[in-house]
């Protein structure tokens, strides 16, 4: 007699009919993504708004120093003045007085310096924005024929975007009579391409060492700035080869 093989029984559970439940976990589910997303916008709202108050913030610390160190300034002009005209002075003090002014003044310089380049950034002058170069610097250290040196890119808006670009930085001058140029990859280790990346909302700066070769006489620097994207342009200056002392 043939023997008969059923199918596998398997287990089977009543699920209780619910035609809403679906429906319901997906506009749920809709709601917390549309929150998530609000909440990210409001995220990057309020953190470039904290940059730029940052940058207010500074330049309004800069106006309060700058005009104390004009008013000590003034004082010790006026000390400096009765100091030269009293005989029983000593001499020794006046000098101590007249370097002290020298100091303020140069420290004046200095925030009068910052405190232009960071109005320059909040309110550009008329009809002059987008990509430019600020403070470019050349600097000599306590070794023979190696220079520090720095430059800012910023970016001169009353709206400030992303900037995304390069720059192309190099040293003309002449070796052995004839004109050579070198880039700063070429010179600094701290440079590692041709083009230097440029990312920035306000400003960047961009700084190290280099070091000149044996027999080159340096003239100037060469620099040329390119923004990418939406609106993109093109920076170009020349400067000569001039060094701060330290």
């Amino acid at each position: 007699m043939a023997v008969v093989k059923g199918s596998k029984i398997r287990p089977v559970r009543v699920v209780s009919h619910r035609p809403y439940l679906r429906f319901f976990i997906t506009v749920g589910l809709c709601l917390i993504v549309a929150a998530a997303v609000r909440a990210s916008f409001f995220y990057g709202h309020t953190a470039g708004m904290a940059g730029q108050e940052e940058a207010i913030a500074r330049a309004k610390t800069l106006d309060a120093e700058l005009a104390d160190s004009k008013a000590k300034l003034a004082e010790l002009e006026q000390a400096f003045e009765n100091a030269s005209l009293g005989a029983q002075i000593d001499r020794q003090a006046n000098e101590n007085v007249r370097q002290e002014v020298i100091d303020l003044k140069e420290k004046i310089s200095a925030l009068e310096e910052e405190n232009s380049f960071y109005r320059g950034l909040m309110a550009p002058a008329k009809n002059k924005s987008g990509l430019t170069f600020g403070a470019v610097e050349i600097s000599e250290t306590d070794r023979s024929r190696v220079y520090s040196y720095k430059v800012v890119m910023q970016q001169l808006a009353t709206n400030h975007q992303l900037i995304n670009g390069t720059l192309s930085y190099k040293v003309e001058g002449r070796l052995n009579g004839e004109a050579v140029s070198y880039s700063l990859k070429d010179l600094s280790r701290d440079v590692d391409r041709d083009l230097v990346k440029l990312r920035f909302k306000y400003f960047q700066n961009i700084e190290g060492e280099l070091q000149l070769p044996e027999g080159f006489e340096p003239e100037g620097i060469a620099l040329l700035a390119k923004s990418i994207g939406k609106d993109a342009v093109t920076v170009e200056k020349r400067f000569g080869w001039l060094v701060e002392e330290i």
